[in-house]
């Protein structure tokens, strides 16, 4: 009897202890949503199944030699047939083609885990899809999934895309030795001799292209000509819902490394997205036409921008219509990158309630990124950023550029930035258009300038307000075609030139 009492309370507190745990976790993100400055639906975790199985039960090796495309496939359509589920990955090296996830099913990475895409181009095929905000065609990203629900990546693995086989690299961008190794390995050069593609086909394609999309209808034929420039992003999960990333490296894209697209109820926790600092449009993730989205706990290192936030571009963005809403980014550090957080240049769709707080922005271009350009359309609204610590900022610490060329921020200061004088054009739905933005409590230690508002004479940024800033940098702040700009205690300490100049700039106040 004594017995049965002992074990009567052993089984009551563990099931305490687990609605406890339940609990906890059911409300581990409540805190983010305290004194959000607007109105968004808590983000819960996919439910996923009780129930796995092992990589190897379906004949995978863990050698890095073997390919185990069809075993990835055939453990994912086994738990799609038991109603979802985990699919576990063990330590080892697991050299794959393209990962479809599907409904209520997990991939996870065990530690020493390292999933490896294999560079053979015949193994991604060509599809209809969204890049750069335009619907185009690009080769199957290596882990997609497409209007799936309740799905996550999660462990504490690595997945590789093997990116330096698909990318075009910059001759500025390598030293010596490295550009010497590149040359031995093949591929091809521009003819001022700068530029290293992989093939012929990535060459013809960058002449025949609006930024990284090719003009025009191509046929079957052209299109397996370029395939190699219609290189992938890492992940691609387009129209999903309920989708967790966690704990997991995601590393090595051909192009951009994570990409939601049009999703939601979106979960990025405790993840490390990196590229090589040379990987040209190496984004680190790309939030794009997505809805109540969590970014938290992570780390990001890119060849482009850090944290981005997109909606689609010129007619087709507006088209679409789906603007990228209801967002928190929280405890983030970006290292290298064009921006640390950054919205646009595709926003054609709109960007609205976004809340940034609580990040390091370490060595990137710019700190907080905005950019956009005539045809766009779209508007970008209520963005409140609190608690950002930068330092040594190659470019500017804040910026608003609604004449974005295509270039990074460095590359454009090294230009130069003179007034222009130019004309306002009539405002229509293709005037893209940023306002009421609410950045406070930002330190930047070390900028080449500080801040850099551009903005369009028919359509300035409006009701930008800084409050509690300090920037010391090169130069000072620049303020040019804006409206309704209000400074509350923005201390800047420039090496040279004034703290702060103004063109073009209406009702300004700086106390």
């Amino acid at each position: 009897m004594k017995r049965n009492q002992i074990l009567l309370t052993i089984l009551g507190a563990l099931a305490l202890l687990t609605a406890v745990s339940c609990s906890q976790q059911a409300g581990e993100f409540d805190y983010l949503y305290k004194d959000l400055p607007f109105n968004m639906e808590k983000v819960s975790r996919p439910v996923i199944p009780d129930y796995t199985v092992e990589l190897t039960d379906f004949g995978a090796v863990g050698d890095g030699v073997t390919l185990n495309t069809d075993a990835f496939a055939a453990a994912m359509q086994h738990l799609s047939g038991k109603g979802g589920g985990h699919l576990n990955v063990p330590a080892g090296l697991w050299l794959t083609g393209p990962i479809e996830i599907l409904s209520n099913c997990d991939l996870h990475l065990t530690d020493n885990a390292v999933i490896i895409f294999d560079p053979d181009r015949d193994l991604y095929p060509v599809i209809s899809t969204v890049f750069e905000g335009l619907d185009t065609r690009r080769c199957e990203s290596p882990l997609h999934a497409e209007n799936a629900k309740n799905i996550s990546v999660t462990g504490r693995g690595v997945i590789d895309g093997n990116g330096d086989a698909w990318r075009m690299v910059k001759k500025s961008k390598m030293a010596e030795g490295e550009w010497a190794r590149l040359l031995a390995s093949g591929g091809v050069l521009s003819e001022d001799g700068k530029t290293w593609y992989p093939d012929e086909g990535f060459l013809k394609a960058t002449k025949m292209s609006n930024m990284n999309v090719p003009k025009g209808d191509l046929t079957e034929a052209q299109w397996a000509e370029i395939k190699s420039f219609l290189r992938p992003n890492l992940v691609q999960f387009r129209g999903c819902e309920n989708v967790l990333l966690e704990g997991v490296t995601f590393q090595n894209s051909p192009c951009w490394n994570v990409h939601p697209l049009m999703c939601k109820n979106l979960i990025v926790n405790r993840v490390n997205i990196r590229n090589p600092w040379y990987s040209q449009n190496g984004d680190a993730i790309d939030v794009d036409s997505c809805e109540n989205v969590l970014i938290v706990n992570s780390t990001f290192d890119a060849g482009d921008d850090g944290i981005c936030i997109k909606s689609g571009k010129d007619a087709d963005g507006r088209r679409r219509a789906r603007p990228c809403k209801n967002l928190i980014v929280d405890n983030c550090t970006v290292f290298h990158g064009h921006g640390g957080f950054t919205v646009g240049s595709e926003m054609s769709g709109g960007v609205e309630n976004i809340k940034v707080s609580n990040c390091r922005f370490l060595g990137t271009d710019v700190g907080l990124r905005f950019k956009s350009t005539r045809g766009r359309g779209g508007v970008v609204k209520n963005i409140h950023i609190d608690n950002i610590y930068m330092k040594d900022i190659l470019a500017e610490g804040v910026l608003f550029d609604l004449f974005y060329g295509g270039k990074s921020a460095v590359d454009a200061a090294a230009d130069g930035s003179p007034i222009v004088d130019e004309p306002a054009k009539p405002v229509d739905e293709t005037t893209p258009e940023f306002r009421d933005i609410y950045i406070r409590n930002v330190f930047c230690n070390g900028a080449a300038r500080a801040m850099f508002f551009n903005g369009l004479p028919e359509m300035p940024v409006t009701n930008i307000n800084i409050t509690d800033c300090t920037v010391t940098a090169d130069t000072g702040i620049d303020l040019r075609n804006s409206q309704d700009i209000t400074f509350k205690n923005v201390k800047c300490f420039p090496k040279s030139g004034d703290a702060v100049s103004t063109w073009k700039v209406k009702n300004f106040t700086n106390e």
